[in-house]
């Protein structure tokens, strides 16, 4: 008997500045399919989206695809930028809960290393008042060293010692140079206590993944692919450079990846709460208290170093409506797109619903 073909798959992509409910649909959707499998198509361990079970199980997941309290598994695409360190912790979590995740893993999907951990850290500590917006977890440090010529990749795993030494003598030092950043005491000591753990968080993430390619992981499965951050954050075209991040968060990686599956149709759906918001710096457009018209709800997102609090605003319609065009037009001419929206947080609403036109 051939094997089944897949022609269509779903898709979940935020349609603002992230946190509006990916993981939730996500969940919601693998629920209603046959033989899901979830494939994280952009972003890394910075991601935090949860899902609350029927049963009170909470998670906030990075890695894992959002539907592993169900059991499905999760792919992580070549777009995708693992961090062993994150994911073991995460494991950990889910290991709590009962979970032990299926993964799988592309082969040519980034490593980040504690040295782009700690130059993302120091870099934005050193911006003071003009922070980006970074969680501090080395995901844009990644994709910079990478796109210079120094790779280090899941197919690289474990790997040989000369491949951190070649990071460490060469792009470290050009890296720091060009950011003015130089290395202390204090720093040298947070870096080696990270390196020094940094070789078991590989060897747990080898432990705990299997290695291959999307087609073989996803052959006789039902997709959906799991976005992270959201549009107006996107690295081409997101709302303000630079506070956007290193990644393309709508169709376009997920383009990709339907050509090397040979999709015919995608089923995209782009979420939202019913108002506007940032976790981290960058513009926001009508900023605003908005406690009065919303009880915001939101045990995640708490305040932190990084991303300080919180931030809100009324849902613009014609930004949002322009957005998703816009990514929308990606995938004319390329394939079918059915589009809807998923919409959060209308329980949180008061009496007095606030619009930005």
């Amino acid at each position: 008997q051939e094997d089944f073909v897949m022609r269509s798959a779903r898709v979940v992509i935020g349609a603002n500045f992230g946190d509006e409910g990916k993981g939730l649909a996500v969940d919601a959707l693998a629920a209603r399919l046959d033989r899901p499998m979830v494939v994280r198509f952009n972003g890394g361990g910075q991601a935090g989206h949860t899902v609350a079970a029927p049963d009170g199980r909470r998670h906030v997941f990075s890695h894992v695809g959002a539907a592993a309290l169900q059991g499905v598994p999760t792919f992580l695409s070549r777009f995708f930028v693992v961090h062993p360190g994150v994911f073991r912790r995460e494991a950990a979590e889910l290991a709590a809960l009962g979970v032990v995740p299926e993964v799988l893993v592309d082969p040519d999907a980034l490593v980040t290393t504690p040295f782009d951990v700690v130059v993302n850290q120091w870099l934005e500590e050193a911006r003071g008042a003009g922070r980006h917006g970074s969680v501090g977890l080395g995901f844009g440090e990644t994709i910079e060293r990478a796109t210079r010529g120094f790779p280090l990749a899941v197919r690289d795993l474990p790997w040989r010692d000369e491949s951190l030494a070649i990071i460490r003598e060469s792009w470290v030092p050009l890296r720091l140079a060009e950011l003015g950043l130089t290395i202390d005491e204090g720093r040298k000591t947070v870096l080696e206590a990270r390196l020094a753990a940094f070789r078991d968080d590989v060897r747990a993430f080898l432990d705990m993944t299997r290695i291959g390619s999307i087609d073989l992981a996803a052959a006789r499965r039902d997709l959906v692919f799991e976005g992270a951050q959201g549009l107006l954050l996107d690295q081409d075209r997101g709302h303000v450079f630079p506070h956007v991040t290193r990644s393309n968060t709508g169709l376009k990686n997920v383009l990709a990846l339907a050509e090397d599956l040979g999709l015919e149709h995608l089923d995209v759906t782009y979420m939202t709460r019913a108002y506007l918001t940032r976790h981290g710096a960058g513009p926001l457009p009508n900023e605003r208290d908005i406690a009065g018209h919303v009880a915001v709800v939101d045990p995640t997102n708490r305040p932190n170093a990084w991303q300080g609090s919180l931030r809100f605003a009324p849902l613009d319609l014609d930004l949002m409506a322009r957005t998703v065009a816009a990514d929308l037009g990606d995938a004319a001419g390329r394939i079918a797109v059915t589009a809807g929206l998923g919409l959060t947080c209308l329980d949180q609403l008061g009496p007095r619903v606030e619009i930005a036109t």
